[in-house]
């Protein structure tokens, strides 16, 4: 336990220092609320409409897309740097893996999910 003490410690004085600086933050500086603060800033453009509003599938679709794609690529890294340990088992498993990707994409494809009509 002994040996746990400076770690105790570091983590004590990091959340002490939070705290006391939060409160301090909290004490020293005035709370003026003022139309310009409330308001939404998004890169210096005024909002404009509802921010409810509808937006189009097609976004999402990409989105997941990304994402999927983003995937294949953090999977291809640690196979691509343990290539000769795995051999022929693991290349003939990769080329399954982008096989079925490739299918998937191809089947995007075909159901033209990528278009913007």
């Amino acid at each position: 336990m002994l040996e746990y003490l400076p770690v105790l410690v570091f983590v004590a004085v990091g959340l002490g220092f939070g705290a006391v600086t939060i409160a301090a933050s909290s004490l020293i500086v005035p709370m003026r609320t003022t139309p310009e603060k409330s308001s939404a800033y998004e890169c210096g453009v005024d909002p404009v409409g509802d921010a409810r509003g509808r937006f189009n599938i097609r976004f999402y679709i990409v989105a997941v897309l990304f994402i999927l794609f983003d995937i294949e690529a953090v999977f291809l890294y640690p196979w691509a740097v343990s290539f000769r340990q795995l051999g022929l088992y693991g290349l003939v498993e990769m080329v399954l893996f982008i096989l079925i990707l490739l299918v998937g994409y191809l089947y995007l494809l075909k159901k033209r999910a990528l278009e913007w009509e």
